[in-house]
């Protein structure tokens, strides 16, 4: 998974955004369903660019990952493809941008962030909020999960998919993510986080799937975070997803609470 900034982060930072970062559409996946994943929010930036995914947890609030410059943008929900015009989209602006605490650009630790909607979205088949986890289970390395984007679907072609595209990925154990054969510690890949890839790479998310949702089990358990630049589908670049754990579910359900 390469790396996923946002258009204004600098080069050294790499996490998964769009035009801005390296690394983020799905790689070796396929399209889905049109409309089949209710949740997927695309996020546009406020010069009208698509930046980064994100999930709908409720009718006026997405998750997606601090790093994403969206600063003055939009949010498209029910969309398949970025460019169609389909009846099934619904466009609001962004209210309001709370980045975690803490988030830091250098450690990628607390790469989280909701968006407050101006208004609550349509409930309607193709736009429905995913359901928050009851637990912070932690899922086991082996555990299949699946990634869903607009991000680029070959690593050096900087194009993203019109389409959404989804993955099934693997979890890696964050021994084996932090060995000198993948990331050596740079950055350490903590608790907070889930690396996921495929033992001999090509799948993988990649610049412009940043902050969608990483589901385990049809549950989301992470939000698409960062990769190493240039590399998408590389064996010692899996990606690194922003773990829900048990802190985060508190501070969005305290954030988010009865607005």
């Amino acid at each position: 998974m390469g790396a996923f900034l946002t258009l204004s982060t600098s080069v050294a930072v790499i996490l998964l955004v769009i035009r801005g970062g390296l690394c983020v559409d799905i790689i070796g996946g396929y399209e889905v369903a049109p409309h089949s994943r209710p949740f997927m929010a695309l996020i546009y930036g406020a010069n009208g660019k698509p930046i980064c995914g994100g999930a709908l947890i409720k009718e006026n609030w997405v998750l997606t990952a601090a790093h994403c410059n969206v600063e003055g943008g939009k949010v498209t929900l029910g969309a398949h493809s970025e460019k169609a015009k389909e009846k099934e989209k619904q466009v609001i602006r962004i209210a309001k941008l709370i980045r975690y605490p803490c988030y830091s650009s250098m450690s990628r630790e607390n790469d989280i962030m909701l968006l407050q909607l101006q208004k609550r979205a349509t409930r309607t088949k193709a736009v429905q909020p995913i359901p928050l986890p009851t637990s912070d289970d932690d899922p086991k390395p082996g555990t299949t999960c699946t990634v869903a984007g607009w991000g680029q679907t070959q690593n050096r072609l900087r194009k993203l998919s019109d389409t959404l595209r989804e993955v099934n990925i693997t979890v890696i154990s964050r021994q084996i993510c932090n060995d000198n054969k993948h990331y050596n510690n740079r950055p350490v890949i903590t608790d907070n986080m889930i690396c996921a890839g495929a033992k001999k790479g090509g799948k993988d998310s990649c610049t412009g799937d940043s902050g969608g949702p990483l589901r385990c089990n049809n549950v989301i358990r992470g939000i698409t975070s960062f990769g190493k630049p240039n590399k998408c589908g590389a064996a010692d670049g899996p990606g690194v997803y922003t773990r829900l754990t048990k802190g985060y579910l508190q501070w969005i359900r305290k954030t988010i609470g009865g607005a």
